[in-house]
């Protein structure tokens, strides 16, 4: 079979392999969720919108003629990768996940590990303060219950609807960022806490150094549970893996 990857993307390591794999002249389809307006644009060939379950993907597969599925979608897309997983099953394509490590507490670090949004809302239930919330636009309705705080919210798209926050500052931006501007960020909104999830890499990553410096704490939810699946590091290892199996006839 000719190699034809199906990247489940929306991360920047996923437009870095997109790239590799342009590069190594191979063919192959980045797909996106649908959740942002403006996706980050890909050397490959791009589609958006959902699959319809594991169902919908197993045949896009199938009549797709996909060889190889690379799951390089956000850590907490974890419904995504669950579907990933059975799909590429069903329809006997090797798939391998494109993963990036979860980050850790160093020294100087203030971190409280909550497990889920809900345990985040919870711990948000205390006097007003100034908080960076860094979740991402789909889990804002979840903060409703608090709504003392002033909310300083970085989003890649402005809000198509009125937030069910009241007192919120929006700054559309897309990462990566560096710690000195979000340093400067959260000095001049006066931030005194910080909640994000945990996505590892180094795209997100300069707001914690940034707490770090000012000794503001954050709140960090950890990643949902992922399926048992092959995970790789980095994009070379993805093609080294794409070539391995390729000559394998797997």
């Amino acid at each position: 079979m000719q190699t034809n990857l199906l990247i489940l993307g929306g991360t920047l390591e996923a437009t870095a392999l997109a790239r590799a794999v342009a590069e190594a002249g191979l063919s192959g389809t980045v797909s996106f969720a649908g959740r942002v307006d403006r996706p980050v644009r890909q050397p490959l060939p791009q589609r958006v919108g959902g699959f319809g379950g594991v169902d919908g993907l197993a045949t896009y597969l199938r009549e797709a003629k996909i060889s190889h599925l690379i799951d390089a979608t956000h850590p907490f897309a974890s419904v995504m990768s669950h579907n990933a997983v059975a799909a590429a099953n069903a329809a006997n394509v090797p798939m391998v996940a494109l993963t990036r490590p979860a980050w850790r507490a160093h020294s100087g670090d203030n971190w409280t590990h909550v497990p889920d949004i809900p345990a985040a809302v919870t711990a948000l239930d205390r006097p007003a303060c100034n908080v960076l919330l860094a979740v991402g636009r789909m889990h804002l309705a979840a903060f409703a219950p608090n709504p003392q705080h002033r909310y300083v919210l970085r989003l890649v798209d402005p809000p198509k609807a009125p937030l069910p926050l009241p007192n919120t500052e929006i700054i559309v931006d897309r990462g990566p960022f560096d710690e000195a501007s979000d340093k400067a960020l959260m000095e001049a909104h006066k931030i005194d806490l910080v909640v994000s999830k945990n996505s590892g890499g180094t795209g997100a990553y300069a707001k914690l150094a940034a707490a770090r410096a000012l000794n503001v704490p954050v709140v960090m939810i950890d990643r949902p549970p992922q399926p048992k699946r092959h995970e790789l590091a980095t994009p070379g290892e993805v093609l080294d893996w794409i070539h391995h199996s390729t000559n394998l006839g797997v």
